[in-house]
C-alpha cells in the first residue's frame, strides 16, 4: 500500500488538495491510484459498476495540474483533485453522454457543461463519468434505482441493494462511498442526490435551483433540476458548490445569483424538522444519534429547532405526485436535442426492399419518456448500427 493510500481512502477533497499543494503526493499519484482502484473494484465481474466511462484525458489533466503547480500557478484548493461526474452531464474530453439510455450511447456532446468548465478552470482532474438510473429515473415507476440500459446495475459498496426510488445519482454516490474519486457530481430533480447519499453513507447536497448552472446537462424537470456534489464531508460539499456555482448566461435561472444575498445569521434562525414522511422513515437506529448531534450543534450555534415541524396535512401531501414531470421532461428534452449541432449525432442509413431510411438518435430519444415497464428502452427501440449499416 502506498504512503498516501490512507489519505485517498478516508481523506476529504480539501485534505487531498492540501496534500498535493505541500508535495505529499502529486495529482498524477492521486489520479493513478483512483484509476487502479476503479479497475480493481468497479470494472471487475460483480464490481460496483458505478463508473460509466474513464476520461481519455484523465492522466493528461493530472500531469498538467502538476506542471502548473511546479511553475507556480495555483488554481485553488481543488487543483489536481480527481473527481467523477454523472453521465447526464456534457464533458469536452471526448466522452459520450448517454443519460443512461442505450439510444444515446454514442452521443458525443458538442460542448461541455458550465460546471465542468468551472471545475477544469479550478484545476480539478476529471477521471470519468458515473452511471445513473436511466433518464434520471423517469422511465418507469418500477425501474430499480441504479439500473440503466446503457450502464447496467450500480451496486451499493456497502452491500445493501439500492431500492426503488432511492435516486438516480447512485453511481456518483457509490463512487464516493467506494473511494473511486475525491468527490463526484450528481443531479437532482426530486430525491436523486439526497436519497443515494443517505443509502451510501456520504454527503449529498442539492443546491437551490439556479445556484449551479444546468447548461450542458440532460434535463428532466427544469423547474426543479439542479446539479450538486456528493462528497465525504459537508465542508467538501460547500467547497465544490463555491467553485461551480454562480451566474451563467446559458442558464437564466442562475442570473438571480448575480445579486448576492446577505448570509442569514444563525442566531434566532428557525429550523423545522418534518418528522412524518421525511426524517422518521430514514432515521434508523444507527443514524439517529448522528442526526441528533447535528441538531444539538445547530442549537448551540443559536438556531431555534422546531421539532417536530409537521404540516397537519402531511399524510395527504405524501400521496401527492408532481404534475410537471410528464410535460416538462418531454418538452425540455426535445428542445435540447433539437438545439444540438447535427454533426454531433451519429447518422446511419439502412436499406430494406429498395427503400432507405436515415435515422438519428433524436428521432429515437425524443420518444423515450415515461414507459410503463422498467425494461431498458433499448429493448423496445431500433438497435444501433449493425453489419450492413452504412454510415454517412
Amino acid at each position: 500500500m502506498s504512503a498516501f493510500s490512507h489519505l485517498l481512502l478516508s481523506g476529504s477533497a480539501r485534505a487531498i488538495g492540501q496534500a498535493i499543494a505541500t508535495g505529499e503526493l502529486t495529482a498524477v499519484d492521486a489520479a493513478t491510484w483512483y484509476l487502479q482502484r476503479i479497475a480493481q473494484f468497479d470494472s471487475c465481474p460483480d464490481g460496483v459498476n458505478a463508473v460509466r466511462s474513464i476520461s481519455p484525458l484523465a492522466l493528461d489533466e493530472a500531469r498538467r495540474a502538476d506542471a502548473e503547480r511546479a511553475a507556480g500557478r495555483v488554481r485553488g484548493p481543488l487543483h489536481g483533485v480527481p473527481y467523477l461526474v454523472k453521465d447526464n452531464v456534457f464533458t469536452g474530453d471526448g466522452s459520450h453522454a448517454s443519460a443512461g439510455s442505450q439510444a444515446l450511447t454514442y452521443f458525443l456532446p458538442p460542448y461541455e457543461a458550465t460546471l465542468v468548465r468551472r471545475l477544469r478552470e479550478a484545476g480539478a482532474v476529471l477521471l470519468g463519468k458515473t452511471n445513473l438510473t436511466e433518464f434520471a429515473d423517469f422511465v418507469s415507476d418500477t425501474m430499480p434505482s441504479g439500473f440503466s440500459g446503457a450502464g447496467g446495475v450500480v451496486r451499493n459498496p456497502h452491500g445493501v441493494p439500492y431500492g426503488r426510488g432511492q435516486g438516480s445519482s447512485v453511481g456518483s454516490a457509490a463512487a464516493v462511498a467506494a473511494r473511486f474519486c475525491a468527490f463526484a457530481i450528481g443531479s437532482e430533480t426530486q430525491n436523486s442526490i439526497q436519497a443515494p447519499a443517505v443509502h451510501s453513507s456520504v454527503v449529498g447536497f442539492k443546491p437551490t435551483v439556479g445556484r449551479i448552472s444546468r447548461h450542458g446537462m440532460f434535463p428532466l424537470v427544469p423547474s426543479q433540476d439542479s446539479p450538486g456534489p456528493l462528497t465525504v464531508t459537508v465542508d467538501d460539499a460547500a467547497l465544490v458548490v463555491e467553485v461551480v456555482g454562480g451566474a451563467d448566461m446559458h442558464d437564466t435561472a442562475t442570473l438571480a445569483s448575480i445579486v448576492k444575498a446577505a448570509p442569514l445569521p444563525m442566531h434566532g434562525l428557525r429550523i423545522g424538522i418534518p418528522r412524518r414522511h421525511i426524517a422518521d422513515p430514514v432515521l434508523i437506529p444507527s443514524r439517529e444519534p448522528a442526526f441528533e448531534r447535528v441538531l444539538a450543534a445547530l442549537a448551540r450555534a443559536g438556531a431555534v429547532i422546531v421539532d417536530p415541524c409537521d404540516l397537519p396535512g402531511a399524510d395527504t401531501l405524501a400521496e401527492v405526485r408532481s404534475c410537471v414531470f410528464r410535460s416538462e421532461f418531454k418538452a425540455s428534452l426535445d428542445t435540447l436535442l433539437e438545439s444540438l449541432t447535427p454533426a454531433a449525432w451519429p447518422r446511419w442509413t439502412t436499406s430494406s426492399a429498395g427503400t432507405a431510411r436515415t435515422r438519428t438518435p433524436f428521432r429515437i430519444a425524443s420518444r423515450c419518456w415515461k414507459r410503463p415497464a422498467w425494461r431498458p428502452i433499448s429493448a423496445r427501440l431500433p438497435t444501433w448500427p449493425t453489419a450492413g449499416a452504412i454510415w454517412n
